[in-house]
């Protein structure tokens, strides 16, 4: 991988489409946060009252302010200056949010055993060294303390993917290429220019995630709930595939 294509590119890069990014995002983050992220993550993690919680990777704040008014003490990264001073803004002066501009790949400025709970939502991806991320999550997380994140399910996010069409236009399939392609690579998600994202496969993800020391605690596929399906009838396209994947840990 060459320099221009690593992490500091992708801060270039989300730097350049806060503004744009955040216009998308409600209270409850975007549709696939709404209908499938939220409800897991927030299962996974589970009542966050009096806990230490760090939103490692938090946009512009949405999760934070979540877990704000579930009664948590919250910290707030991220690697865009310009996200934070959005989530600072978006954030009423009722909630008391710690955010702080850094990268997840060095918290150095985060005391280690500092905090009971992180999560970082479709986060890792965005970062060309995931194991220096999943390092530091584990020194700054008490013993005993919970990890959950969420990334583009790498089964079905490949470097080249997309929905396979007929003559008359019919959606026939979802297909996926070089799996095993390991880097960076540029995805339609932007506004003036495509965003960087970086693909491992699950056997990395699996492999780094032990070597460091955490314990898998859950794994969860989202897909719609019956009753969000009800509501919102448009949710049920989500069943034809996972979007994404999440990982529950614990040190």
């Amino acid at each position: 991988m060459t320099k221009s294509m690593g992490t500091e590119e992708s801060i270039r890069r989300w730097n350049g489409f806060a503004q744009a990014y955040a216009a998308m995002q409600t209270e409850q983050g975007d549709k696939g946060r709404e209908w499938l992220l939220n409800p897991t993550i927030l299962f996974l993690i589970g009542d966050v009252k009096g806990k230490r919680v760090l939103d490692a990777g938090c946009g512009e704040g949405y999760l934070s302010r979540i877990f704000c008014k579930n009664g948590a003490e919250v910290t707030a990264v991220d690697y865009s200056t310009n996200m934070i001073e959005i989530a600072k803004e978006r954030t009423p002066e009722t909630l008391v949010i710690n955010y702080r501009q850094g990268n997840c790949e060095d918290l150095s400025f985060l005391r280690a055993e500092s905090f009971d709970c992180i999560v970082s939502n479709m986060v890792i991806q965005d970062l060309a060294d995931d194991e220096k991320a999943f390092q530091e999550m584990y020194r700054l997380l008490v013993a005993g303390g919970t990890f959950v994140f969420s990334i583009l399910h790498p089964c079905f996010a490949t470097p080249e993917y997309g929905w396979e069409r007929g003559e008359d236009g019919e959606i026939l399939h979802w297909k996926v290429d070089k799996y095993f392609y390991e880097g960076a690579y540029e995805q339609d998600f932007g506004e003036k220019e495509n965003m960087l994202f970086f693909h491992r496969t699950l056997t990395s993800y699996m492999s780094r995630l032990i070597g460091t020391g955490f314990v898998l605690e859950g794994l969860i596929e989202p897909k719609p709930s019956k009753e969000m399906i009800e509501a919102h009838p448009s949710a049920a396209s989500k069943l034809r595939r996972p979007n994404y994947i999440v990982f529950k840990l614990k040190k």
